[in-house]
């Protein structure tokens, strides 16, 4: 067994060959999208989320006090949902005013505006969003074959394709290629019978091609199927590429990695083949929980329990019950196995994280947290729970997340590029910087060895890749990992190897390695003891006294078996930081933030690589 540490003293910068770290969100909603404007977000427009993504000071939709990102960003998606678009945001200021259709569509107009003034200036427009949910207990596979039903909106096609042409005229005016890039995209938001099916579609086109179509929404069609078609369809059309990316895994009720395609039929091989392209990544963490793994589904892994989110989108609550189809671990368990069926892998996914704040703000910092709704965005509302009190609060939510993309350029095209080939990792907040390149016989680093990276690279795989049989039998896959903090953070815990592998009767296996960590901690009865914890609960200060602000090792995997198909991707954990719960709650001096915990380790996941024999 070959295994050993190096601490690298070396910048990430310049290991990246021609390469640049990127940091961004992918998915952020501003007023128009109808849940953020009934949520109180009347007046953040697409200006306002550029803004403050490159560092300026704006304005809080909310409570109005002005607001700036601590670290600026280097591209951001404004997403907002395709379905309605700016359609609620024109009832409530403008109500029938420019409905093109007949007296009843009118009619219906100046009802639904009058009757969003009167809830959302009283506070209560959150109960109109709820209204529209599914019913608790709905089979999804039932509601998606179920046409829509009729609506007391009235379709209004010319204000949504004027609020698209506002969202992907402003894109363009932030677009700086090489300094900033402001990327087109929006939301599919399917969601039959309450379990998440919800795509970010993003596209590398510019406001001109993006205005010959208007964005495909749940009002199109339910099936993820219908959607590939399109982009399809599109792509052909226009000469633009896209990628879809699925959010919110974890409340899918199992159908967002299903063996089953949402119409029940078995996943084969041209339909793997058709998701594994158009879905190449996949977010694992965002402000509705995480989504890399569940402790019933990875019963072996001590930090599995991480910003867990058992609140389905339906009106009226269930029993949250965490299925293989709803984590992006097991979804890779899975995919092993379908591949080994039909001779795809349709689950061969890369891990970003974003947002998905609807308050036109992209912030993901603990301290500087602004909520997922602009309602919740002062303490004083985020123990309100939605649904009439049984759904969560504001700080079930969590501060999440970031992408991390290793690109050639800051443009739409080279952005989209590494998200196509999975060349990306996923944060919970911070700026944590890794590198990863796997291979068969990876150089050892030296502290100054920038020609060692360059070997290693132009030898390896970087994450998100494919890594072929070696050419002489008796070799294991070894992982070149390096992980720095965020400057403005905390110090790193450790670096987990996750692995997992399908063996020759067909079952999934998964395990985790400790490859790298801080103090003269050593292993005990097969685990590393924790790393310790600095934050006083009392006044929410924390120190780095303890973790290191590098980490590094060079690892090859002791329980190799050339003949089983596996993955690998990196976990780096934090030490522990004070969640913004526990900020809220002695701002507000009182005992705690409804049940949250006090403390989190903030981590990094990079996409997988994987070997096939």
């Amino acid at each position: 067994m070959k295994f050993w540490f190096v601490l690298l003293l070396l910048p990430l910068a310049a290991f990246a060959e021609e390469k640049q770290l990127l940091w961004g969100d992918t998915h952020l909603h501003t007023t128009f999208s109808s849940d953020a404007f009934a949520n109180n977000n009347l007046l953040a427009d697409p200006d306002t989320a550029y803004r403050y993504a490159r560092g300026l000071p704006v304005i809080h939709p909310y409570h109005r006090a002005r607001v700036q990102i601590e670290t600026p960003l280097d591209f951001l998606v404004v997403s907002d949902h395709a379905e309605y678009l700016g359609v609620i945001r024109h009832l409530y200021f403008k109500g029938a005013e420019g409905v093109e259709t007949g007296l009843v569509d009118k009619l219906k107009a100046g009802f639904v505006g009058w009757l969003l003034r009167r809830r959302v200036d009283a506070g209560r427009g959150s109960e109109l969003f709820v209204s529209v949910l599914p019913e608790a207990g709905a089979d999804p596979r039932a509601a998606a074959a179920e046409p829509l039903g009729s609506s007391m909106i009235p379709p209004l096609p010319t204000v949504e394709a004027d609020t698209w042409r506002q969202i992907t005229d402003a894109a363009e005016r932030y677009n700086d290629p090489g300094n900033f890039t402001a990327m087109i995209g929006w939301e599919w938001s399917s969601i039959p019978g309450g379990a998440n099916l919800h795509r970010v579609v993003v596209t590398d086109g510019d406001a001109r091609s993006a205005q010959q179509y208007q964005p495909y929404g749940l009002d199109d069609s339910p099936y993820p199927e219908d959607l590939w078609r399109w982009l399809s369809e599109t792509a052909t059309a226009t000469g633009d590429d896209f990628v879809a990316i699925p959010h919110n895994s974890n409340i899918s009720k199992g159908f967002m990695f299903d063996d089953q395609t949402l119409r029940g039929e078995p996943v084969g091989a041209e339909w793997a083949e058709v998701r594994s392209y158009w879905e190449p990544v996949a977010e694992i963490t965002q402000i509705k929980g995480d989504s890399e793994t569940h402790p019933a589904l990875s019963p072996a892994d001590p930090f599995a329990d991480f910003e867990t989110y058992p609140y389905y989108i339906q009106r009226g609550t269930s029993e949250y019950l965490p299925k293989p189809g709803d984590y992006l671990r097991p979804a890779l368990l899975r995919g092993l196995g379908l591949e080994a069926a039909t001779g795809v892998n349709p689950f061969r996914l890369g891990f970003i994280g974003s947002t998905d704040s609807h308050t036109a703000l992209p912030s993901a910092e603990e301290r500087n947290f602004h909520g997922k709704l602009a309602t919740d965005s002062i303490p004083e509302n985020k123990n309100n729970r939605w649904d009439g009190g049984e759904g969560p609060t504001g700080w079930a939510m969590s501060a999440s997340g970031l992408a991390a993309v290793w690109a050639e350029s800051n443009t739409r095209e080279d952005i989209l590029s590494a998200l196509r080939r999975r060349e990306v990792y996923a944060t919970t907040g911070p700026r944590i910087g890794v590198q990863l390149y796997a291979g068969w016989n990876l150089p050892v680093v030296a502290v100054d060895g920038a020609d060692d990276w360059r070997a290693a690279a132009a030898a390896g795989v970087p994450m998100g890749g494919v890594l072929q049989a070696p050419g002489q039998p008796g070799l294991a896959p070894q992982i070149l990992v390096q992980a720095t903090r965020d400057p403005r953070g905390a110090n790193l815990d450790r670096i987990q190897v996750i692995k997992g592998w399908i063996d020759a009767a067909g079952a999934t296996h998964e395990r985790i390695y400790d490859v790298a960590w801080s103090g003269g901690r050593s292993v005990e009865c097969g685990q590393l003891p924790a790393v310790g914890n600095t934050v006083d609960v009392a006044s929410g200060n924390w120190d780095n006294s303890i973790g290191e602000a590098r980490l590094a090792a060079l690892w090859q995997d002791p329980d190799f078996d050339p003949a089983q198909t596996a993955f690998y991707y990196v976990r780096v954990l934090e030490i522990p930081t004070p969640r913004h719960s526990l900020l809220d709650a002695i701002a507000l001096a009182q005992e705690d933030a409804a049940g949250q915990p006090d403390t989190l380790q903030e981590r990094a996941y990079t996409s997988p690589v994987w070997y096939s024999p």
